[in-house]
Parts: C-alpha cells; sequence; structure tokens
C-alpha cells in the first residue's frame, strides 16, 4: 500500500474542520505489523529492516500484548529525534546507507531511530481508510494507550515507536515549530478519509523556509544549475546548486550575465568572479549543501563579501523571536565569539536541556568573556524577562532552564557554565549520584581514568548501569541514575563513602578522600561528600570558563581508556560527535538502579 501524500501550500488553512501536526523531517514510512512478521517500508517500497534493527526488535519485543490488535498497518515517519519537533534527516539518510553488519548495530545503538506514527491504516486486519481522520487517531491513540507507547513525541524515551500528537490550534505549532528547527506543519481534514497514493488537498503542509544569502559562482550549461558559495576563512565555499524558482526572465538574465562577463572553464560550464548575491530558500544543511534549494530573491545591493560562512549558519538557525542578542562580535574564548556561543546553544540544546529540565539552576557568568572575572549567579535578577520561569528556594529565586528562549537568554548574559543539584525542585532526594574524579591537574588525567574503569567494576559487580562524562576541566564524573524518591541522601552517602574509601584502600597512593588539598599530594581526590543536598555539580554538555572552551561531555564507556583527554572535546568537535556518535546520556534517565542499590545499602547498614 503505498502512503497518502500530501499537497504544498504557502499558507495553513483555519477554521474547526482542520487539526495541524509536525511535519518531521525523515523517512516517510509504513510499519507493517503482522502475526509472523514486522516489516518497515519506505514509501517507494523499500525493505527497511535491515538498517534499522532497533525498531524491528522492539515491535518483536511487543508481540504478545499487541498480537491480538494484528495485523496493524501504521503509517508515519522514520526519525532522529533533536527534539519533539525536529528530526536530523542526515543522520536517517546515512544510516539507510551503512551495509555493514557491524557497523549497523553500532549506529542501532548510538543512533537509535523512532518510527513516529500519525495514522492508523489497518486495525485487527480491518482497513480503516473508509473512516474519517479523527476516528482513526482515536482508535491509533487508544492503542497506544493499551500498549503503554508514547501518545506524543518524546526524544529520550527509548520506546522506538511513538504517536505523533496534534492540535487545533495552528499558531501555537507553527511557532514551537519554527525556532525547534522542525520541517514544517501539516494542516488535515478532520473528515478526511484514507486515499493510498494519491496528493490528496485534505492534507496539506507549510514547510519552515530558512533563507540563505549566497553569492553566485558558477554556471553549468548541461545541466542549468547555478552554484551558491559564501565566503569562509578567505575562501569561497560551494554551499547550493540552485536551478528552481526561478521565472523564465530571471534565468535568462541570470544566463545572459555569464555568458557576457563570465569565464568559460569547461565546454559546459562558467565562471564569474563574486558579484552577485541572491537569497536562497531551503529547509536545512547538511554541511556540504542546503537541502530541498529554490531562489527566492536577487540580493543586488549586497556586498558579496558578507556572505560569509557564520551568516549563512545564523540565517540557518535564526533566534526565538522573544530572544534579543546583543554585542554578537564580542570574544569569549579566544577563538568564540558570542553569535558563536549562542549558535552553540541552539545546536547544544536537545541534550544539554534535558539535564537542566525543573532543577535549580546555578549559572557562572563571564561579563567580559574568559579572559575576565567571573561570578556565580543564583537569583535571579529583576529584568529578566517574562519567559523565565522561576522557583523560591530559600531567600533565592532561582531560574529553572525548562525552554530554548531561557537557555539563550543566560546565553546573551555570557552565562557559560550551568551548575545544577541532584535532585528535581519537586524532591528533596537525588535522582541520581554522581562522583567526582579529581586529579590534581591535568597533566594526571589517566588517574581519572583508572578510577572510572575501577569504579565501573565495583558498580558492575553490583549489577548496577553507571554512565561517564569529561567535568569539563581537569578530570571525569560518574553518574548512577535512580529512581525518583527512592533513596535519601544520608542512605546514598552510606554507598558512595564505602565506594570511595573501598578504592582508596586498594591504592592508596594513588587515590584519596582527603578534602584539603595540601594533604592530597599527587593523589585523586575522590570527591563523594559533593554528593549531598544544596550541592550541585556541572550538568552534560555544559561548556566551561576555560580558555580552551571545553565542555563537560558524556562518554562511551569503550572510549575511557589511557589515550583519553579532555581537550577533545571543544564547543564545536562536541557538536561533531554527537552528529557522528550520538548521545551516550541519551536514555541515561529510564536506567533503573533501585534494585540493585537498595541490596547494597542494605548489606551496608545491616553489618
Amino acid at each position: 500500500m503505498k502512503p497518502m501524500r500530501l499537497s504544498q501550500v504557502d499558507q495553513l488553512p483555519q477554521g474547526a474542520d482542520w487539526v495541524y501536526e509536525v511535519k518531521y523531517d525523515g523517512f516517510r514510512s509504513v510499519l507493517k505489523w503482522e502475526k509472523e512478521e514486522v516489516v518497515l517500508l519506505s514509501k517507494t517500497g523499500k525493505i527497511l529492516n535491515t538498517s534499522f534493527p532497533e525498531i524491528i526488535r522492539f515491535c518483536s519485543e511487543l508481540h504478545e500484548d499487541v498480537k491480538s490488535f494484528l495485523p496493524l498497518f501504521l503509517d508515519g515517519e522514520l526519525v532522529y529525534l533533536m527534539n519533539s519537533y525536529q528530526s536530523d534527516f542526515s543522520i536517517v539518510q546515512r544510516r539507510s546507507r551503512v551495509k555493514q553488519k557491524q557497523m549497523i548495530e553500532t549506529h542501532a545503538a548510538q543512533l537509535a531511530c523512532h518510527f513516529v506514527t500519525f495514522d492508523l491504516i489497518t486495525f485487527k486486519g480491518k482497513s480503516l481508510t473508509n473512516q474519517p481522520l479523527l476516528e482513526r487517531k482515536k482508535q491509533l491513540f487508544s492503542l497506544f494507550e493499551t500498549l503503554h507507547l508514547p501518545l506524543h513525541v518524546q526524544p529520550q524515551r527509548s520506546k522506538s515507536v511513538q504517536a505523533i500528537s496534534y492540535t487545533s490550534n495552528d499558531a501555537q505549532i507553527w511557532e514551537n515549530s519554527k525556532w525547534a528547527g522542525a520541517e514544517g506543519v501539516i494542516a488535515k481534514k478532520k473528515t478526511s478519509l484514507y486515499e493510498p497514493g494519491s496528493r490528496s488537498k485534505q492534507w496539506l503542509k507549510k514547510k519552515n523556509w530558512r533563507l540563505v544569502t549566497v553569492v553566485i559562482t558558477s554556471f553549468t550549461k548541461g545541466n542549468g544549475y547555478f552554484e551558491g558559495s559564501v565566503l569562509k576563512d578567505e575562501s569561497w565555499i560551494p554551499v547550493v546548486h540552485v536551478r528552481h524558482g526561478f521565472t523564465p526572465d530571471e534565468k535568462k538574465a541570470l544566463i545572459d550575465m555569464f555568458y557576457q562577463n563570465g569565464i568559460e572553464t569547461t565546454n559546459s560550464q562558467w565562471q564569474i568572479p563574486p558579484s552577485i548575491c541572491l537569497n536562497v530558500a531551503c529547509i536545512d544543511f547538511d554541511g556540504k549543501h542546503l537541502r530541498e534549494p529554490q531562489f527566492a530573491s536577487f540580493q543586488l545591493d549586497k556586498d558579496p563579501f558578507d556572505c560569509e560562512w557564520d551568516h549563512m549558519l545564523r540565517q540557518l538557525h535564526p533566534l526565538p523571536s522573544e530572544v534579543k542578542m546583543t554585542s554578537p562580535d564580542k570574544t569569549v574564548w579566544s577563538s568564540h565569539t558570542k553569535n558563536d556561543y549562542m549558535l552553540f546553544l541552539q545546536n547544544i540544546a536537545p541534550y544539554l536541556l534535558p539535564h537542566l529540565k525543573d532543577r535549580l539552576l546555578t549559572v557562572i557568568r563571564y561579563p567580559q568573556g574568559t579572559g575576565g572575572e567571573p561570578f556565580y549567579q543564583k537569583n535571579c535578577p529583576d529584568y529578566a524577562p517574562s519567559y523565565v520561569n522561576t522557583v523560591r528556594h530559600g531567600k533565592i529565586d532561582y531560574v529553572v532552564c525548562n525552554n530554548l528562549e531561557t537557555l539563550l537568554w543566560l546565553g546573551n548574559q555570557l552565562a557559560l557554565e550551568f551548575h545544577t543539584p541532584f535532585q528535581p525542585t519537586s524532591s528533596s532526594t537525588p535522582d541520581e549520584i554522581v562522583l567526582d574524579l579529581d586529579p590534581p591537574s591535568v597533566n594526571e588525567f589517566t588517574l581519572a581514568v583508572d578510577a572510572a574503569l575501577r569504579l565501573k567494576d565495583v558498580f558492575d559487580e553490583f549489577q548496577l548501569t553507571s554512565y561517564v562524562k569529561t567535568s569539563g576541566r581537569k578530570g571525569l564524573q560518574v553518574y548512577l541514575p535512580l529512581p525518583p524518591g527512592r533513596f535519601t541522601y544520608m542512605e546514598t552517602r552510606t554507598f558512595t563513602s564505602f565506594v570511595c574509601k573501598f578504592l582508596c584502600e586498594q591504592e592508596p597512593d594513588r587515590f584519596t578522600v582527603e578534602r584539603l588539598k595540601k594533604n592530597r599530594k599527587k593523589r585523586l581526590y575522590l570527591d563523594y561528600l559533593q554528593h549531598d543536598l544544596g550541592k550541585t555539580i556541572i550538568a552534560p554538555y555544559s561548556p566551561r570558563g576555560t580558555k580552551e572552551g571545553l565542555v563537560a561531555t558524556p562518554l562511551y564507556w569503550h572510549e575511557v581508556n589511557r589515550s583519553l583527554h579532555p581537550r577533545e572535546f571543544t564547543l564545536p568537535s562536541v557538536i561533531e560527535r554527537l552528529k557522528e556518535t550520538g548521545d551516550p546520556f541519551r536514555f541515561m534517565k529510564e536506567t533503573d538502579n533501585g534494585e540493585a542499590l537498595g541490596r547494597v545499602i542494605h548489606t551496608l547498614t545491616d553489618k
């Protein structure tokens, strides 16, 4: 069965007859879920099971719960979720091209995709195509509720099949989608029937076009493409080949200009010096090329040398309308401006925000950049905008950073470090244990590596699942996720003090729990006292105020070895790393160490 198709529009229809959904930038797919097998099909009918085994395994594990509802046909999108609105198409595409089995499995673990569904086509083997849209959705959500599957898209949930929610508020979903980087928004007629293979006027899509200004540098006569470039490090970098969107007169005028003023480099290609700028509409940038480019307008008054790489990135990632950036060219780190930092925050937000959510935030601000004096800030200033939420604790109004706007406002204030407590605002008990492994200096970083690996061995012996990250400075930090409300700080202290003192007994010349630096000598400090009510830890993916611009970066355990060094994890390298190997902490909060830790604490307190 070929999926129903959408018609593109410039404006979303309005009225009570319509509902609206996010349009995700992935592979349009159909999940054919039968009693004998599960098949994931592309819109052209290609079987995707081999490339995305995590989806198939998840469905197979649900067999006993779902078998009474089979066969099922679900229409949806295969996505790599960045947030609840955005999918990274380049990762889905890259994964689809991998053929080597071991690499497929590695990607399935590190870059796990989701199948997000918006329609139920067949239920218990019965076609629902002649039922109205809202009736199909009602049955879809009822089924997912029964199966305990997410009823809206949740990137930090490992459940591979999720439902796409819908709304009647077109303005709100458009605003949210725009700033979250979604591909666009879909409008659907409530009464629409499912028409396999047809391009329907009942389903309409509006894309979230971004305008990028480029300089035309060449024309290829054979295929009719114009090449657009931007300036980076004094070199012109091609970023787009565009031929659509021109009127016949515009295209002819541009071609004539190449013939009259350009240089023929081959029989079919002409080049001109940088002189003519134009705006290109696109939906994204894959690192090399603008995606789905269309000519939008000429920018004849623009200086070509203003069409720079950084300017293109800012056009691709506009700031939310509520957020204002001051002094974008101000130097923050020696090689990064405030604009660079704000772009970093926009890119890191899907990974950083889950660790800031519902936490009393302490930031370290560097008003003059890392070359100036920093200061801690806990109390929210009076001039904070209305979208910044606070929670009063004691005599302090703490910022609670649950959204991109607040994060970017803090970034504009040059808050470079984000420190959080070990418990959410609603609780006085920890939902994580974090042990800070602090060597005397970065030159003894291998001490932190050895301590982390020893801790992992101990935790493995106790059947506890642990995670690890760099501190962003000179050490490592080891995490144990906990079920909320299960343990008190007194109970976790019993455990952490035992583990740290055990390591010190094993290696007294290398590890210590001595708080006074002068008494530590050249030993690594195992800081279990920092894990307590009222204390904080640097958040995963927070930058640090070091001159190198390092980031507190989650790692995979196999990376923790003597060749590891914290200087590898700079602002730009961490963004690239996430695209290549994913987020080691992505599903960390689903880990339940409750039973295992309970047994250990019981043994320790029963002695």
